[in-house]
């Protein structure tokens, strides 16, 4: 189990060094992030190089037991680097240039970017990679964090190279993009331009096209710096950090380039809903490279800078957290940052040694969070543990929440929903892409996937005709990779399977907010809408409840009808269908259900599958998780919870049985199926 942080040694002076080291044994750590944003510490000038106060602190660590992760240092350019090259910098939509100060203000797509950062890599590479004390690398940091989208001449230039990649002709991108609409058609591809700002919406298939371009963008500022490692002959493993659901790069399409899973996670303490939110995260990076570990490259020890208001951790959440990430595949857990940084944009960001010092609450969690970790056994890699797929795809996201849709949606939200629901059944979920649903899964969730590619929807079809059960929320199977209609309506693909047709959206009007009682001070329904039943639609039948957004007309043409709209604008038309094939299922919801309908509707999808929770009945506020033969069960409440679980207590080896779990307390549980 790793254990540690990032390290920014640079930012201190040498004398404070051997006191970090000996402060790290203390707690424990086995290993540090190193040398993220030290570009301009190791090359100062552009004809001038310091390797040796960097050569110092890796011998420094290695001679302590301290392992390094080390890092590519390309994350932000010295300004002398924007000063000597002005073509490095981004832009935004408005095509001016962002400037040196913060961090991140680089085109992805610039040459001179490319070249200087490529030199950089290729020195650090030559002299550490076969260092005894370098484990990992670490290239770049949190691609594309700050700076989601380019606008420069740039990336202009690269993303034309980049069509010409994609579509080999200009006439295949004018139909592609339907230029024919708004006589946006190009005559050439130097007619091309990124989708800066314009007065109205901007093509729709072009923003798509725009935003896997960018994706794209940083995913090559990866590879090639891991091409110029591996020519160095260093052997170590190569990852980036990964942000968990982070709109603007299509981790799954990064993933099979990516040899250890790293992801940094900030839960909001104010979050009411944070450990589904946190759980969700887990399981998507624990998704994208199946079977195989991840590590926690990044977490705060306490509060945070960069929100609203950034209150402490709960005493025992930071503990909690963390064995949330364990049992949810972590075996690495590491914070920003070691030392709390005395100057700069982050110094109110907490760290694993405060700048209070060692008399305080956060660095003696970090010291017993470390004793912790240290006397953990070797865990079982996560394997097949989940039945259910969550269908979740970031091209889907990027269309789906385009604009002039029949409704405004929150993609990531929606998918949440049902992560949430059935962790609250104690199920283990994957979250994959829909061509990679396979014969793991007992039931596979597609909420609004409204671009559907053509080996989504044949994988699922396979699905449902191999015996497995499909649930296809609303909004799916709407447009084709490029966002426009198929021939032959909507549900072209799945409708077969599903046995049903698709007529009519149907969005649900929200809640209306009546001004005039905000302004008389009135509260209530009346001021919040709240009682306004415009706001969703009931649907009976075998199974009930009420649905959110749309509630679509549709026909069931060889499906069952399990529940039927009684309120809202498809009042009597189908709401849930079942359709049978064989041994599998095909189930289409016409809506979303509500937070008060969602364990119905779970439960009976579940109970269709033949699938269970992992222990008979999860209490409020507890999470269960299984990794391998391993439980891992957390009260994340603020009242003690009575839970009731097999196997036997990971350190002391006595059966679990029933226990009373106080605020925050977890237990490792051994519970082979």
């Amino acid at each position: 189990m790793l254990y540690g942080a990032d390290y920014n040694p640079d930012q201190w002076p040498e004398e404070v060094w051997e006191e970090d080291v000996r402060l790290m044994r203390e707690a424990g750590v086995t290993t540090v992030s190193l040398g993220i944003f030290s570009w301009s510490r190791i090359q100062p000038s552009p004809d001038v190089w310091d390797f040796a106060w960097l050569d110092r602190i890796i011998d420094l660590l290695h001679a302590g037991g301290v392992a390094v992760n080390l890092a590519t240092a390309t994350a932000s350019v010295p300004p002398w680097v924007t000063v000597h090259h002005p073509d490095v910098l981004a832009a935004d939509e408005s095509g001016a240039p962002y400037w040196h100060g913060s961090r991140q203000h680089h085109s992805p797509a610039s040459p001179t970017y490319r070249r200087l950062a490529s030199e950089l890599v290729r020195r650090l590479a030559e002299r550490y990679g076969e260092h005894p004390g370098v484990v990992m690398w670490h290239v770049d940091n949190e691609l594309g964090c700050h700076l989601n989208a380019d606008y420069s001449d740039a990336a202009r230039d690269a993303f034309r190279r980049w069509l010409a990649g994609r579509y080999g002709s200009v006439d295949a991108l004018n139909e592609a993009w339907g230029t024919a609409f708004w006589s946006q058609r190009y005559g050439s591809l130097d007619e091309v331009f990124p989708p800066r700002n314009a007065p109205f919406i901007r093509n729709p298939s072009q923003v798509l096209d725009y935003k896997r371009f960018m994706s794209d963008m940083w995913l090559e500022v990866y590879l090639e710096q891991k091409q110029i490692i591996r020519a160095a002959g260093a052997a170590q493993p190569i990852s980036t950090n990964m942000m968990g659901a982070f709109p603007p790069a299509d981790y799954a399409s990064w993933a099979p380039h990516i040899d250890i899973v790293t992801d940094d996670c900030y839960p909001d303490p104010l979050d009411p809903h944070r450990p589904a939110t946190t759980a969700f995260q887990r399981d998507l990076v624990r998704s994208l490279k199946r079977g195989t570990p991840w590590i926690l490259m990044e977490q705060a020890t306490d509060a945070v800078n960069w929100r609203p208001t950034n209150p402490s951790k709960n005493d025992g959440q930071l503990a909690a957290e963390t064995a949330q990430s364990i049992g949810r595949g972590a075996n690495g857990i590491m914070f920003f940052q070691w030392r709390q940084s005395r100057a700069g944009a982050e110094k109110f960001h907490s760290a694993m040694l405060p700048q209070a010092g060692t008399r305080t609450r956060t660095w003696r969690e970090a010291v017993e969070l470390g004793e912790t970790l240290a006397a953990l056994p070797d865990l079982p890699d996560p394997g097949d543990d989940a039945r259910v797929a969550l269908l979740f795809d970031w091209e889907n996201w990027w269309a789906v929440e385009g604009d002039g849709h029949p409704a405004t949606l929150d993609y990531l939200g929606l998918v949440r929903d049902w992560h949430a629901a059935l962790m609250r059944r104690g199920v283990m979920v994957d979250v994959v892409r829909p061509e990679d649903v396979d014969d793991r899964y007992r039931l596979a969730i597609a909420p609004f996937m409204y671009l559907l590619r053509e080996e989504g929807a044949a994988a699922l079809t396979r699905f449902v005709q191999q015996g497995g059960v499909l649930a296809a929320g609303p909004f799916t199977d709407i447009v084709d990779d490029n966002d426009r209609f198929r021939p032959g309506g909507f549900l072209t693909q799945l409708g077969p399977v599903l046995g049903v047709t698709f007529e009519d959206f149907r969005p649900i009007v929200p809640p209306a907010r009546d001004h005039v009682a905000e302004r008389a001070g009135e509260t209530g329904a009346a001021a919040s809408g709240a009682s306004d039943e415009r706001s969703f639609a009931r649907f009976d039948g075998s199974l009930s409840g009420a649905g959110s957004f749309v509630a679509e007309a549709i026909w069931a043409d060889h499906a069952e009808v399990v529940a039927t709209f009684t309120t809202g604008p498809s009042s009597g038309r189908p709401a849930v269908t079942r359709h049978d094939h064989r041994d599998g299922s095909a189930w289409y919801l016409a809506t979303h259900p509500t937070p008060e309908s969602f364990d119905a509707v779970v439960g009976a999808l579940l109970d269709a599958a033949g699938i269970h929770g992992e222990i008979a009945e999860v209490p409020a506020g507890v999470e269960v998780a299984r990794r391998g033969d391993l439980l891992t069960i957390i009260n994340h409440g603020e009242t003690p919870a009575q839970v009731t679980a097999p196997g036997t207590v990971l350190d002391s080896g006595e059966p679990f049985g029933t226990r009373t779990l106080t605020p925050q307390e977890f237990a490792f549980v051994l519970a082979p199926r």
